[in-house]
C-alpha cells in the first residue's frame, strides 16, 4: 500500500514539475517572454531571445522567436508557423516603420518579388502605430491564414501569403538581416 502511495506522489510531483517548466519564461534585459505561445491551435515553442542594438551600443529592443519544436532553425523562412515578438525601449513613430521595412525587405528579396508583394507591403506598413517604451509588436504567421501584425496583443491586420511571411520575417532572419547578432540570438536553439 505504501509503495502505491509513494508511486502516485512521485508521478504527481513529476507532472507538476514538467507543467511548471512549460510555464516558465525567458528573461532578457529585464523583459520576460513566455516559453510557449498558442497560435490558432498551434503550439509554438520559444526558439531564442535576443537584444537588438542600434549603432552597436544603443539597446533598441528585445525580441523572442517562437517556432514548432520539430522545425529546424534553418527552415524558419519556409511555410511553417512562427511568431516574432519585439518589445521596444524607445518610442518610434508609426510612420517610421514603413521606410525601414521597405529598405530591409529590398535587401532580402529580389526586385520582382518586391514588386509583386508591393500591395501587401503597403498595407502592412499602413497598419503600424506609434510605440512607446514597453510596447510590444508581434508578427504571427499561420500557414493558410497569413501574417498577423499586433500591438500589445491587439490585432491590427492580417496579410495573406507565405511569400509575404517569408519576406517580412527575412528582415530579422534572412540572409541580410537588420542585425546579424540579433538573428543569431533568436535562432540559437535548434
Amino acid at each position: 500500500m505504501r509503495s502505491k502511495r509513494t508511486t502516485i506522489m512521485i508521478l504527481t510531483v513529476g507532472t507538476l514539475l514538467v507543467h511548471s517548466w512549460s510555464l516558465q519564461a525567458a528573461e532578457i534585459e529585464g523583459v520576460t517572454f513566455r516559453n510557449r505561445f498558442e497560435a490558432n491551435g498551434t503550439d509554438l515553442t520559444l526558439r531564442g531571445t535576443g537584444l537588438f542594438r542600434y549603432l552597436k551600443f544603443i539597446k533598441a529592443y528585445v525580441g523572442a522567436l517562437y517556432m514548432l519544436e520539430t522545425v529546424p532553425s534553418r527552415d524558419v523562412l519556409t511555410d511553417t508557423p512562427k511568431r516574432l515578438e519585439v518589445e521596444y525601449f524607445y518610442g518610434i513613430k508609426g510612420e517610421d516603420f514603413g521606410p525601414a521595412t521597405n529598405k530591409v525587405m529590398a535587401q532580402n528579396v529580389d526586385a520582382e518579388t518586391l514588386e509583386r508583394l508591393r500591395p501587401k507591403i503597403d498595407y502592412h506598413n499602413a497598419l503600424y502605430k506609434d510605440v512607446q517604451p514597453g510596447d510590444r509588436y508581434s508578427l504571427t504567421y499561420i500557414p493558410g491564414k497569413g501574417t498577423e501584425l499586433a500591438l500589445n496583443d491587439k490585432p491590427l491586420g492580417i496579410i495573406e501569403g507565405a511569400d509575404f511571411a517569408a519576406a517580412v520575417f527575412a528582415m530579422w532572419l534572412g540572409e541580410k538581416p537588420m542585425n546579424e547578432a540579433f538573428k543569431k540570438q533568436l535562432l540559437r536553439s535548434t
